[in-house]
């Protein structure tokens, strides 16, 4: 019997489709910048890519979500109001990036290297950011980490 699981990527009579190129033009740029950072963190994973199910309700618009090179995901779908922007996007991009890594590879990404911490992107002073909550009482001050698409410069 087939089961819903975000973890085996297969939904009875849903099956995700590959996107295309080009079919969602902000979210491709925003992806391309989050698989500089996974590759500069974690090179053997492989670029991660975006996957499309048919929406729930007739009528609605699919569902994207973003996904490792082998198809599984976890998380919630891009929503349309995330592309308003390629601030916007690449940020929810991001998001739903490091929860499929970390859910599917059950791995933390990014880490900052001066508190080995998971890091979370954010927008800070109008640019797209890995923010890292910094060591507590001990460990030194939150930080930006590094900007979005430029963890190989850490």
């Amino acid at each position: 019997m087939d089961t819903f699981s975000p973890l085996n990527g297969h939904v009875p009579d849903f099956d995700p489709r590959p996107v295309s190129p080009g079919e969602y033009p902000v979210w491709d740029e925003a992806l391309a910048v989050v698989n500089r950072d996974l590759a500069a963190a974690l090179p053997e994973q492989g670029d991660l890519r975006l996957i499309a199910l048919p929406s729930w309700e007739e009528g609605e618009p699919e569902n994207v979500y973003v996904a490792l090179p082998d198809g599984r995901w976890h998380g919630n779908e891009l929503g349309n109001d995330s592309a308003a922007t390629p601030l916007d996007a690449l940020i929810t991009v991001a998001e739903a990036a490091q929860e499929t890594v970390i859910e599917c590879l059950w791995r933390v990404w990014p880490v900052c290297t001066e508190h080995d911490l998971g890091m979370h992107p954010r927008e800070e002073d109008g640019r797209p950011v890995w923010w890292c909550a910094g060591g507590g009482r001990s460990g030194g001050p939150a930080h930006v980490g590094a900007a979005l698409g430029e963890l190989d410069a850490l």
